[in-house]
């Protein structure tokens, strides 16, 4: 009779025996190809190489592998959050509430886990930031420390922003509300977003306005030196409107 050889239809027992048996390292390679676990083992290490290199083509402060799979809060609590989403889906909710504080406790970063985020978000150094229950982030998503994505009131259903595919959002900023912040589009620092933001635009104040529109892809990093103030251009105007005042005064 032809012995067996489908290694999928083995347990560990099988393993255990062939590898005692017979040739370690070609049965263990042979099991790894056709096992779903090890298909998932790989799976997770793609998926770890890859935010690993998001993280290192984002801040340039990262110097190494190890450094960044070790120190930075902000991937433990992507990481966090993928877990506690996953059992959110499942209406397991008091055990992604329990993984999202913890992952609050340890990095200073709170995830709501109803929350729905993409591929590649990066969080540089985090503290502060807050993601509400309700938001969606896109895909190449960056939040500086201490960004706000909240809701207004204690209206049910959908109550938090939705951000596009490569948003990024600087330091101090909040975004309050049910809507949308378009693809490629920059929040400058400490700007509060009450209202939709548009695709490839630049977002700045309290409350915050769109200062540019139509910027080519959003870039690697948030120029906040070359960022028009709309406060500073205000006063201007306003100085230039008493000079003219006071020469015709004379």
């Amino acid at each position: 009779m032809k012995k067996e050889t489908n290694t999928d239809q083995k347990d560990v027992f099988d393993l255990i025996a062939d590898v005692i048996t017979g040739e370690p390292i070609k049965i263990a390679k042979q099991y790894c190809k056709n096992s779903k676990t090890c298909k998932l083992i790989k799976s997770i290490k793609d998926t770890v190489s890859e935010d690993v290199k998001t993280v290192k083509e984002r801040d340039p402060a990262a110097t190494s592998t190890a450094e960044v799979l070790l120190l930075y809060s902000g991937l433990h609590a992507v990481w966090a959050h993928r877990v506690s989403h996953k059992l959110y889906k499942k209406d397991h909710k008091f055990a992604a509430r329990l993984i999202s504080q913890g992952a609050k406790m340890i990095t200073g970063i709170e995830i709501h886990p109803g929350a729905t985020i993409g591929k590649n978000l990066f969080i540089d150094h985090g503290s502060g930031v807050v993601i509400g229950e309700t938001t969606e982030i896109g895909d190449n998503c960056t939040l500086y420390q201490g960004v706000t994505l909240g809701g207004t009131g204690k209206d049910t259903g959908k109550r938090h922003p939705t951000l596009g595919n490569n948003v990024m959002v600087g330091a101090g900023a909040r975004v309050l509300g049910p809507f949308k912040v378009g693809d490629g589009s920059k929040i400058a620092a400490n700007a509060v977003v009450l209202s939709e933001v548009p695709e490839n635009c630049t977002a700045v104040g309290i409350p915050a306005k769109v200062v540019k529109r139509n910027n080519v892809r959003v870039s690697d990093d948030l120029d906040h030196i070359h960022i028009p103030d709309p406060v500073a251009q205000k006063i201007a105007e306003l100085e230039e409107r008493i000079k003219e005042l006071e020469n015709k005064k004379d």
